[in-house]
């Protein structure tokens, strides 16, 4: 008699926990097919078609990869940033990724490699506490005062920023930045980054770890 409860029992947590397995992927399938198709209208592969806004915000990354190599995610954010503003698509930068120690500055290697490839230094504006995704593009409105903004990345990761900014009823467009798909490790960080994204926009209402005074960014036009 106890061996058949010990039994039935068994099988009600196996199917408890293949519940709440289904549960979990139908939650994080949903989660990202939100995420992508209300956004895929503004992720743009093709730098003719993409609108011209003032300011192009260029995610960060870090410029190596685990293995002491160049990180083609890096470069290839650089690259698409220089072509947009080169082109006109964009007429200043802000570069907005961590800096946790002296050794590690994602704003600042952008900003190096920018200057390399001939931007000015006047049109490029650091945003040093961009820890993550969301603070980056909040920052954009909450610091720097715009509305509208074109965000540089790779093109899986187009899909979460634009999601936060139009939630934060920012007009947002993005270029998807050259470089290699993300292999298994990255995408399925994504796919969870946009399932935390969710959470934290209409559930947790998170907000950036760090604002600060409002900064504003100086435009520089073409003479007529």
């Amino acid at each position: 008699m106890a061996n058949l409860r010990f039994k039935r029992l068994r099988r009600r947590l196996w199917r408890g926990l293949w519940v709440a397995v289904f549960g979990l992927g139908l939650i994080v399938l949903l989660a990202n097919r939100w995420v992508i198709n209300s956004t895929d209208a503004y992720v743009y592969t093709n730098w003719a078609l993409l609108p011209e806004n003032d300011v192009g915000l260029v995610l960060g990354t870090s410029p190596y990869t685990r293995g002491g190599k160049p990180n083609p995610h890096f470069y290839g954010r650089i690259e698409a940033a220089v072509q947009l503003y080169q082109i006109g698509k964009i007429k200043h930068i802000i570069v907005s990724g961590a800096n946790p120690d002296e050794t590690y500055n994602e704003p600042r290697q952008m900003r190096k490699e920018l200057i390399k490839a001939g931007i000015p230094e006047s049109v490029i504006t650091m945003d040093f506490a961009g820890l993550r995704t969301l603070d980056s593009v909040a920052r954009a409105k909450e610091v720097f005062g715009l509305d509208r903004v074109t965000v540089v990345t790779q093109e899986y990761h187009c899909y979460r920023a634009v999601f936060i900014g139009k939630k934060l009823e920012m007009r947002m467009a993005a270029y998807a930045a050259p470089g290699p798909g993300p292999s298994f490790q990255p995408y399925t960080r994504e796919v969870f980054a946009r399932v935390k994204a969710v959470l934290d926009l209409f559930v947790l209402s998170t907000r950036p770890k760090f604002l600060g005074e409002p900064q504003s960014i100086k435009v520089q036009r073409p003479a007529p």
